[in-house]
């Protein structure tokens, strides 16, 4: 098992079709990707980079970095991808914990990675490589060469594939930090390859198919495409910093069949001014995953775009997917609102996938879509551990099972619906609150572009339920109107006590809603 495989086999058998599009010079065929791959495999392997060391990269969604995700693997190598919205500060502290040897930095980001870089462990980054032409005034404290540079002459054969175990470790995310300090998430070849197929398998992925990469390729979001759609030889189009309306312009100038994006970004899209004048017709299926999505925009997902919408769930721990939100043969007859319901829904069990939703003792729910537990799982896609805490992996299993943190209430058709992150429900006067419920029901305001519900301490209460809203462009919605419609759909104590209005929310690097900042926002105001 090796992820340089999907790559081997896509310029075996599609060797002259287009693989890689970025903006309006960037085009190569599976002949040429290869070559690039194989000259910076080749490059970094004259570096000293080889099986188990290391390489960090901190770029945006550039084509370098589905080369880099391949020629490392052929080394044997470990990809560390950095969110490059990370502070310097963070950058360096994961710097120093995965040990990274040699850092691919794009020119776009060089100043931040400079300060990063003077910030880690000196020397423990032995080489920058930049992707672009330097910055004026860059300085990194360690040598400097150009990505281009470093490509080996490519009409030398390729370098020998490493034969590799399902077990060898070929990539470390880092997660957001939400909760505490980032911890190194560990995904072996076995783990990420097993997942790529059974995305084919899901989805039908085939050569047909054209992939946007518009979510972040330092994240799972849509790092997985990168092996996924390579394998089957399908077309990527990469969107180097999102972007709505550039977004919509390039589904319909390269024809995108399939995407991934997390609900804010869809959110954006479907609300541009410019999403009435484009041609959508070669898409036939979006997703969303990373965050719940109201059944508004849902609505309006299927209406502006005209083709199928899968919702997804997953973590970064288990490759991503847990669950997809595909229909049985039996729910494809019923009528469009019905159908719509079950879109909304979290989803089944992604194939391969064991998932329970469990009570506190870890005996498994009702399937009555009432009783609220926690989302377990374990498989061939989830995570060996975190890197170097043993202490952060023993917590995060319990008898093998790898525990999500998310809870959730499942049906009898086996589908789970997710009602909030353990650590986001909401204690109030001794009554739970989940934030995705109260949401939901506010994102049915036709003013509400975004929404965000946490708790705030309150000497009362325990907690206040407290919304924050991102109003629409042209709409200045009441606080009362509101906690008005919440109280009209759901139970009173449920209604938010208190309606702040924002200009934008904070995210986490992935692009999520970090109500951790919320919380702490708030709470010092």
């Amino acid at each position: 098992m090796n992820l340089m495989f999907p790559f081997d086999r896509a310029a075996d058998l599609w060797p002259d079709r287009e693989a890689v599009v970025q903006g309006d010079r960037v085009r190569m065929t599976y002949r040429e990707l290869h070559a690039r791959v194989a000259g910076l495999a080749r490059g970094l392997s004259a570096r000293g980079i080889g099986p188990g060391q290391v390489v960090a990269v901190i770029a945006p969604n550039v084509h370098e970095f589905l080369e880099a995700y391949a020629a490392c693997a052929a080394l044997g190598a470990v990809v560390a991808p950095l969110n490059h919205r990370l502070s310097a500060g963070e950058m360096a502290r994961i710097l120093d914990h995965c040990e990274a040897a040699v850092c691919l930095v794009h020119a776009e980001l060089g100043h931040v990675a400079a300060e990063a870089l003077r910030a880690a462990r000196r020397g423990s980054v032995r080489r920058v490589v930049l992707i672009g032409e330097p910055p004026p005034g860059l300085s990194v404290p360690c040598p400097l060469e150009n990505y281009d540079d470093v490509l080996d002459d490519p009409s030398q054969d390729p370098p020998h594939r490493l034969e590799l175990t399902a077990d060898t470790l070929a990539h470390l995310y880092y997660t957001s930090g939400t909760t505490g300090a980032p911890k190194g998430v560990m995904l072996t070849h076995g783990n990420v390859g097993f997942h790529a197929l059974a995305t084919i398998a899901e989805l039908h992925l085939t050569d047909a198919d054209t992939w946007l990469h518009a979510a972040p390729l330092f994240h799972l979001a849509d790092a997985w495409a990168a092996f996924a759609i390579t394998w089957v030889g399908g077309r990527h189009v990469f969107l180097p910093t999102f972007d709505a309306g550039e977004a919509l312009r390039i589904i319909e100038r390269d024809r995108v069949t399939i995407t991934n994006l997390i609900p804010t970004m869809l959110n954006l899209m479907v609300n541009h001014p410019a999403i009435d004048r484009r041609d959508f017709s070669s898409l036939r299926a979006v997703m969303s995953g990373g965050a719940p999505i109201a059944p508004v925009t849902v609505r309006r997902i299927l209406d502006r775009f005209g083709c199928d919408y899968v919702q997804t769930y997953g973590m970064t721990e288990t490759s991503p997917f847990l669950t997809v939100g595909l229909l049985k043969a039996h729910m494809r007859d019923l009528p469009p609102e019905s159908q719509l319901a079950w879109k909304c829904r979290t989803g089944r069990p992604f194939v391969g996938v064991e998932l329970r939703v469990v009570r506190e003792d870890g005996r498994e729910v009702a399937r009555d879509d009432r009783e609220v537990g926690e989302i377990e799982a374990r498989g061939p896609t989830v995570t060996p551990g975190y890197w170097r805490d043993p202490q952060a992996t023993a917590e995060a299993f319990r008898d093998g099972w790898l525990r999500t943190g998310d809870l959730a209430v499942v049906d009898s058709e086996g589908y789970i619906n997710i009602v909030d992150r353990k650590k986001d429900t909401i204690i109030t006067g001794g009554e739970n609150v989940y934030s995705t419920e109260v949401e939901l029901v506010l994102y049915e305001h036709p003013g509400v572009l975004e929404a965000a519900v946490v708790g705030v301490p309150d000497p009362v209460w325990g907690e206040a339920v407290t919304a924050v809203v991102v109003p629409r462009e042209g709409h200045q919605p009441e606080e009362r109107e509101l906690i008005e419609l919440v109280r009209s759909r759901i139970a009173h104590y449920k209604a938010p006590r208190r309606v702040v209005f924002a200009p934008e929310l904070p995210r986490t690097g992935s692009g999520k809603i970090s109500k951790k900042a919320l919380r702490e926002r708030l709470a010092g105001g």
